[in-house]
């Protein structure tokens, strides 16, 4: 006999509690939620007095799916966390886990993670941007942004084979090495970029309809910001200039010269703001990276238990084939410990807690996803707007459910 589930309807609840207001859920299928978050509303006319964000529809268990299987197969599934920016989740992962190997990448291959996590914070800031353009009514903001995102796929494919879920990184380097020209052609996308970048950006900075949409909307001060956990462009629109890759250095950022943007007022017109120089320091960065890029191994050839040794060798050697053997069936071999490791990535602070026994596979992984804390503000924010407002403001937090859910 089939049993009824009992499910508690949250906006039967409200109606109750004030009848004199109306209960309005946006999404979890919605195009203004940017995936499948859901809103749980309370409105007075058309002034929020409540605003209860839902999350979980994307819930995938990947903390738990990591538990069962080794560390190098759970590197696709980071491509899915935030999937705009798949080499940046790629490179905070590896990092973490070389972290707890007491494992150091050469440095050719830290200047390549530097690249690729820098072009990857491009592509993720030109959807954003696209997308809240979209959001207040400006078109032709988003076919800019995605022409000058399909530049970056079509190096992203000639680098790793793939356009979008790239599984680039490996614990102790990068899968592979850049293509002869592969730098040439990026210092080229960055020539062409920055004019295109200045023409889109142009078509918002000044913009009457615009400002009327964002100045003072959604404003985020100092203290809730820090209170809320915001990280990334949302608290650097607050006014609080933390950049891990400034103040917590890693993969050989220490190395180059760049600017952290940040707001004055923290309201979504800020927001945008901070993300558009963004993109023009990670140019800055990307031919810095390009300009001083050195030679020598794309991975750590002294991780012998950890990296997989060349194919060429595995088909001639019976060592590295059964080294090979043993990497993909027992995984690499981790010391007992625990570690944690947090990167600057395009949505704000991700981080990686490992708990090893030993052995191939995690006993437990955590995942700080910047989007799930930045999304934990909203009921504070939301309450007074318009409910016209909430798509404006949801747009310039640029949030992505794929890590918030994980």
């Amino acid at each position: 006999m089939a049993t009824e589930l009992n499910i508690p309807d949250t906006a039967a609840k409200a109606a109750e509690a004030a009848p004199d207001r109306m209960s309005l859920s946006m999404g979890p299928s919605h195009p203004s939620t940017h995936g499948v978050l859901r809103l749980q509303m309370e409105l007075d006319g058309e002034i929020l007095t409540k605003c209860d964000p839902v999350v979980g529809y994307l819930h995938r268990g990947d903390e738990k799916i990591a538990e069962n299987m080794t560390y190098n197969q759970f590197v696709p599934y980071t491509d899915r966390l935030d999937y705009l920016a798949p080499l940046a989740n790629n490179m905070a992962y590896a990092i973490a886990v070389e972290k707890l190997a007491g494992l150091e990448v050469p440095a050719r291959c830290q200047a390549i993670r530097v690249i690729t996590a820098e072009m990857a914070r491009i592509s993720s800031h030109l959807m954003g941007l696209g997308a809240f353009g979209l959001d207040v009514g400006a078109w032709t903001v988003l076919v800019h942004s995605l022409n000058q995102r399909e530049h970056l796929y079509k190096l992203f494919e000639e680098l790793t084979g793939a356009r979008f879920t790239t599984s680039y990184t490996r614990i102790g380097g990068v899968s592979r090495d850049i293509p002869d020209g592969w730098l040439d052609r990026v210092g080229g996308f960055c020539d062409q970029f920055l004019p295109a970048l200045e023409e889109i950006l142009s078509l918002l900075t000044r913009n009457k309809i615009f400002l009327d949409r964002t100045v003072g909307v959604g404003v985020i001060t100092k203290e809730d910001a820090l209170a809320y956990g915001i990280t990334g462009p949302n608290l650097r629109g607050s006014g609080i200039a933390l950049d891990l890759r400034k103040d917590k250095p890693y993969s050989g950022y220490e190395q180059y010269e760049f600017d952290v943007p940040v707001g004055s007022k923290g309201d979504s017109y800020d927001r945008y703001l901070v993300r558009g120089e963004e993109m023009r320091q990670s140019v800055r960065i990307i031919r810095q990276v390009i300009a001083k890029f050195p030679g020598g191994d794309w991975y750590a050839k002294d991780a012998r238990k950890i990296f997989a040794p060349p194919k060429d060798k595995i088909l001639t050697s019976m060592e590295e084939l059964i080294q090979n053997f043993m990497l993909v069936t027992e995984g690499p071999q981790m010391p007992a410990g625990e570690v944690y490791f947090e990167a600057e990535n395009p949505k704000g602070i991700l981080g990686f807690y490992v708990v090893s026994k030993g052995g191939g596979v995690p006993w437990r992984l955590k995942i700080r996803s910047p989007s799930f804390c930045n999304l934990s503000i909203l009921p504070k924010i939301c309450t007074g707007i318009l409910i016209s407002d909430v798509v404006t403001l949801l747009g310039s937090l640029d949030f992505v459910m794929g890590e918030c859910d994980r």
